[in-house]
């Protein structure tokens, strides 16, 4: 624990709708790639937790899945992974794209959500490299007309623009406190769950608009072999018949490339060569199957 005098620490939840950039905020903070990242919604599903530690203080943050009406029970979970995050922690950034021109639907509910917490919230405004600075007044005009916000602050997550000034505001709301986890640790996730998550990742990227988000992937074994290779047995699960030809692809040569990109960024993440043994199966509505959902990772659990 540390004792330094003045030293802050606290959890902070990244809330918002689907895709408008949680993870990818999340992973430009703590300068590691931990969460998924895609241009397809809700591709977050369960909570990332991420560490960052500075001199004055440990951030703590956690990317919930994007808050949204569910049409499913998989939907369902990741709600309530989202409203439960909100109950931990000791700040929440509220997300936003730069090139809104009206409020949706989706960020009025998000703000009823969030109006039912005493937490400090701070409106983050995303992907200002996309649009004129001139633009995002009248978009802050009428965030502040629906809700009050400790400050605003604008970013691009993607090019890294004013996520240091973001850090340090985030840093000062931040209660006096220990580190809770050691210096240099970045993430509480197991490797099991970020290499599910690498896999999931790329085949999203690679199927584009063929696939929806009807994929899951269960890592069955994480073995070390000789001359330090780590053998990793992973399957991925598909709705359809019709999907899983999507995801293997013509003689093989769609899952050869999930395969190849995957293993290379799982590679990176645990410092060794890697043998990825791959393998697709159907489970036919497994987003609506409490069982599945559990084998899955995808726990239900109130807290």
């Amino acid at each position: 624990m540390n004792t330094k005098v003045g030293f802050k620490s606290g959890f902070i939840a990244l809330v918002g709708r689907p895709n408008v950039g949680k993870s990818t905020l999340m992973n430009r903070m703590v300068g590691r790639k931990l969460a998924i990242m895609s241009d397809k919604p809700q591709t977050t599903r369960n909570k990332i937790t991420a560490i960052l530690t500075t001199d004055e203080a440990q951030l703590v943050f956690i990317d919930t899945p994007g808050i949204h009406k569910p049409k499913h029970k998989l939907g369902e979970y990741m709600v309530k992974v989202a409203r439960n995050a909100l109950k931990e922690v000791d700040v929440i950034l509220f997300l936003i794209e730069a090139s809104e021109k009206e409020i949706g639907p989706g960020d009025l509910y998000i703000k009823d959500v969030l109006g039912q917490t005493k937490t400090p919230v701070i409106l983050v405004i995303n992907k200002t490299d996309l649009v004129k600075r001139d633009d995002l007044f009248p978009l802050i005009d009428k965030y502040r007309s629906i809700m009050e916000f400790r400050e605003v602050v604008p970013v691009s997550a993607l090019e890294g623009d004013n996520v240091d000034t973001l850090i340090k505001l985030v840093s000062g709301l931040l209660p006096e406190g220990p580190m809770y986890y050691p210096d240099g640790m970045v993430t509480d996730q197991p490797e099991q769950a970020i290499i599910r998550e690498i896999i999931r990742e790329k085949v999203l990227h690679l199927t584009r608009e063929e696939i929806p988000h009807s994929v899951a992937v269960e890592i069955e074994e994480i073995v070390p072999r000789d001359n330090d290779l780590i053998y990793v047995r992973a399957v991925i699960f598909t709705e359809k018949e019709s999907q899983k030809g999507i995801v293997v692809g013509k003689n093989g040569t769609m899952l050869k490339k999930v395969g190849g990109m995957a293993r290379e960024d799982i590679e990176n993440l645990l410092g060794s060569k890697v043998y990825l043994d791959l393998w697709v199966k159907v489970k036919k509505d497994w987003r609506n199957k409490d069982s599945i959902l559990r084998n899955l990772g995808y726990e239900f659990k109130d807290r």
